[in-house]
């Protein structure tokens, strides 16, 4: 007898009433802004390429006075077995050089996730989830695995060609992006 009363009381106060005591009725609430999923920008394609060309530029600079050295020794000698002597030292040193810049660029890497040409540029290596990529991952991921089908002839062109036109994906990301696990962002 009183649910029957409590119902006809609510009946006649109205529908407004009625729901706003339904304690069985979906939570509301307002939203005001739809926060992006992703707390990072992707690098554009245009600063992946500047970086990449920076970079280029960064490995030919210590190169470029053992190759002048060479080459003036080169003028002097006109015999050629003296010429192949000459040739060894120079690269050595020019192999050191690399070396050199190679250890550099993953020092700095894996400390800022950049290396000159990406800080340059103002972007960075980090995981998908935005975590800082470890230093083996940057060197076995992103390197050598990476570089793995480059020492097949005619298959390594092919390969680095696909792994270039990857980056024209909607994600911005290469091969290597997705055999590391890593992504390009702002920085």
């Amino acid at each position: 007898m009183i649910a029957s009363r409590l119902i006809g009381h609510r009946r006649q106060q109205g529908a407004a009433v009625a729901t706003q005591d339904n304690f069985y009725a979906p939570p509301r609430a307002s939203v005001a802004d739809v926060v992006s999923s992703e707390p990072f920008e992707l690098a554009s394609r245009g600063s992946r390429l500047g970086a990449a060309m920076l970079d280029g530029i960064c490995f030919l600079i210590p190169l470029v006075p053992v190759i002048m050295l060479w080459v003036a020794v080169f003028m002097r000698r006109a015999n050629a077995a003296q010429e192949a002597r000459s040739l060894g030292p120079f690269m050595a040193l020019g192999g050191l050089l690399v070396l050199g810049v190679v250890i550099y660029d993953l020092v700095l890497l894996y400390r800022n996730g950049q290396t000159i040409g990406k800080k340059l540029c103002g972007i960075k290596i980090v995981r998908t989830n935005g975590a800082r990529a470890s230093l083996a991952r940057i060197f076995w991921l992103r390197g050598f695995v990476n570089g793995l089908p480059g020492a097949i002839p005619l298959i390594g062109r092919f390969y680095a060609l696909v792994d270039i036109l990857f980056i024209f994906g909607n994600a911005r990301r290469c091969v290597h992006d997705y055999i590391a696990d890593t992504i390009v962002v702002k920085a």
